[in-house]
Parts: structure tokens; sequence; C-alpha cells
């Protein structure tokens, strides 16, 4: 039964990106009573998870004090960053400000996290507040290592043929300015991702679709080339999505380099260089060699960690992703293994799957459930499958709509309608048209 309201809820979820916006609310869980509680409530980060969690508990707790940190005044919708590095989008089109999104019961201090002692449940800001709490929800998301790239600096993007969309609205702009020259004029074009867990795995291979495409409609066939290199051993970690888009890039003619690892950029002869691993065959060790692959074009996404204060509070996980930094916590409910009051949430997670937009919408009820039943002195019972969506645009006006769980099980919503690796118009209308009124939803703790 509980499989079953799920599914339903990922149709209603799903059902309001195409439209459906009164059949999403009728599939969705009437919410619970509130519960009165004096608890003191801080959630560090106000993107689309602690947003999401900070409007869910003010609608279920009465009397908590729920404070919200958060240095930047502007909200990203990072979902439309390809979208806007493909020329398909404005910059203006991913930005809003984070106070706009919030109800007045709850307190935003425009500062960041400065130190985290979850032994005596405190909070620095980088002003010098110092905020205790009952309960702590980590979802600072992940920091972008540029500087772990020798040769590379932000300062590049749109110009000399280099691109980095993940990096904020305005460089996915900049990025675009690059890429549009590249689909104008042709040459070499090279696709990067990185080592480290990431967010929206799918991102590069859409965005190496997406310039592909516009090139072939622009300088057209022959004249150009696109080489995606990735240091894993698959294109994606989904064993029946990876053969795909194999598939697909075999289609459309995209070399693809894996074990591949970017190392450095020489900007000057437009050149990278990789750390290529090899397994020898007679020994079975891992052989490592550097490969050096020239570019007109460039698209960078660096290596992604927790952030600092993360990192340096012992919240992290001390024998997995130890160069990563990600929160410790239980894979199904999110709550830290050594510390009960904490819950993790969004990117910052140390789970195998859930760094998406779609993820954080079924992880905030989880964490919202376990939370409230601990100030009720019960015990919660949501659980987070894994469950992560992946609208995989694979030329414009053509998608992939890939769900899938911790066990690498494609779970669709519309199982017999909407197949989940055809490429599709409604997949399509989804991402680019529909997608953003949903994730608006679930920022408002109404989706």
């Amino acid at each position: 039964m509980q499989s079953d309201m799920r599914l339903l809820g990922r149709r209603g979820f799903l059902g309001l990106a195409a439209g459906g916006a009164a059949v999403a609310a009728t599939l969705g869980p009437a919410r619970a009573a509130k519960v009165r509680t004096s608890a003191r409530i801080v959630i560090i980060g106000a993107g689309a998870a602690g947003t999401s969690m900070a409007n869910r508990l003010v609608e279920r707790l009465e009397g908590a004090t729920i404070t919200l940190l958060d240095g930047r005044a502007d909200h990203f919708y990072q979902p439309g960053l390809s979208l806007v590095a493909a020329g398909l989008k404005p910059a203006s089109y991913t930005l809003s400000k984070t106070a706009d999104w919030l109800p007045k019961e709850v307190t935003l201090i425009a500062e960041k996290a400065a130190a985290i002692d979850p032994d005596a449940k405190t909070v620095a800001t980088e002003g010098g507040t110092r905020l205790d709490y009952d309960f702590l929800i980590v979802a600072p998301g992940l920091v972008l290592d540029h500087d772990a790239i020798p040769g590379f600096s932000l300062d590049m993007v749109g110009t000399n043929g280099i691109g980095a969309l993940y990096a904020g609205p305005d460089y996915a702009a900049k990025t675009w300015e690059a890429a549009r020259k590249f689909t104008e004029e042709g040459g070499v074009g090279l696709f990067t991702r990185p080592a480290t867990e990431m967010k929206c795995a799918g991102a590069p291979l859409k965005h190496t679709f997406l310039i592909e495409d516009i090139a072939g409609r622009t300088v057209g066939p022959g004249k150009y080339e696109i080489h995606f290199a990735a240091p894993q051993p698959v294109l994606f970690s989904v064993p029946i999505v990876a053969e795909k888009v194999r598939m697909l890039f075999g289609e459309r003619g995209v070399t693809t380099h894996l074990q591949h690892k970017l190392m450095s950029i020489d900007p000057g002869k437009k050149s990278a260089q990789f750390e290529k691993t090899e397994v020898d065959a007679a020994t079975k060790a891992e052989v490592k060699s550097t490969v050096e692959l020239p570019y007109d074009y460039l698209h960078v996404i660096p290596p992604q960690r927790a952030p600092e204060v993360i990192r340096q509070s012992g919240l992290s996980w001390a024998d997995k992703w130890t160069d990563q930094g990600w929160v410790e916590c239980d894979m199904k409910t999110l709550r830290h293994l050594r510390y009960p009051e904490i819950f993790a949430l969004g990117d910052v997670a140390g789970v195998p799957k859930g760094k998406t937009a779609a993820s954080v919408k079924w992880m905030v009820p989880v964490v919202e459930d376990h939370l409230v039943a601990a100030i009720e002195g019960r015990e919660g019972t949501e659980v987070y499958d894994g469950y992560t969506s992946c609208p995989m645009i694979t030329r414009v006006g053509k998608a992939m709509l890939v769900e899938f769980d911790y066990n690498n099980n494609l779970v669709p919503s519309f199982p017999g309608l909407i197949a989940p690796l055809e490429e599709l118009w409604i997949s399509w209308l989804m991402k680019e048209v529909a997608l953003k009124a949903t994730y608006n939803a679930m920022l408002r703790g109404k989706a």
C-alpha cells in the first residue's frame, strides 16, 4: 500500500508538471494536524531542500522556532541551468529571491554557518551569532571545487571556448556564448564530468546531447566532433540507462573516453590533460597514464564536495567519501547515525543517490515525519528509497524521463504511458515547460 501511495504521489508530482494541479492535489495525502512544540529548529541552507523543509514545518508545527541560515540572497532554479547553457532560456529564468519563498514564521539569517558543534547543539554564523538548537537540518548544498583543476578559473568561462554551466546562472549564460560559437563554427567539442559524486549526474550528458543537436542544425554534419570524457567505467550509474546513452552516442557520432579524469587544462594550447586508467590484462593491476585531448569548446564540471563547515564539524562519513565529506546518515531516514537530532537533506546527504531536485521532493517528507515523531516521543515511519528523477534531454524537443531508486531499478511514474528509455516530446515538455511550476510548488511545501 505504501509503495502504491508513493507511485500516486510521483504521478501527482509529475502531473502537476504537465498542468494537472488539481489532480496532484487530490492524489497527495492529507496533511496531519499541527503539533504544538517549543522546539528550536535550525536549517542550514535555503536551496530547494532547506526552503521546502522550512515551509512544511511551518504547516506542521505550532510554536516552534524555525531559523534558516543562508548567505546568498538569490535562489537558483538549478534544473534550468542546462537550458540556459544551451541558449533556450535567459539567466533570469533561474533567478528569484530567497526571502520571497519563506513564510513570516521563519527567521531568515542572511549569513552562512561558520561552525557546528553537534555535542553542544549549537551553530555559529559568519557574523558571530550563536544559535542553540533542539533539531538541526543540514542542507547547505555542495561546493564546486574549481581550484582542483590547474589552468582553469571561472573568469575564463564564456571566452576562448570554455564553458562551466554548474557555476550559476551568469556562468550558464556565458557557457552558451562559448558553446554557440562552437555550434556556428565547428571544431572539436570536449565534454567532461568529475570523479566525485555530483549533483544531477545527467547534466553532463544533457549538455553534450543539446550542443551536438544544435551544432548539427547550424554548422552542419561533418564540421564538428563531439567527445565525452568521464573518469567512470560507464556513462551512467544505472546500467540500462548507461547502455541506452551508449547507443545514442554511437548513433550521434559521439566519441567516448571512459576512465579519463580531467586533471588540468592549457587554455593557450586549447588542450585538456586527463589521467587515463586501464587494467593490465595479465596482472589485473590498474595502470595510469596521461592523455592530452584538444578542444575548440570545452565544458568543465569540477569535483564536488561538502562545504568546509560540514567537513570540519565531525558530521561527515569517516570511512567513505572521505575526500568529499558528505554527511553520515541513514540512507532510509536521512537521520545522522551518531547525532539523532540532526538530519541531512539534498546534495550534502551521504547516500548513494539523491543529488537532484526530484530527490529532494521525496527526502523532505521523510525528514519531516521523523522530526515530528521525535518531538512527539515516537518513531517515524516514512522511508526514502533513493528515488531520483532525471529528464534526460537528448535533443531540443526530445527527452527521456528516467526515474530510478537506490537499487538502480527503473521506477516509472507512468508505466505503459511514458516509456522511460524512449526519446519523447512529452518528457521534454515536462522538463522545458512545466517542471519549474512543480519545483515552485515544492519550495512552498505544497508538492
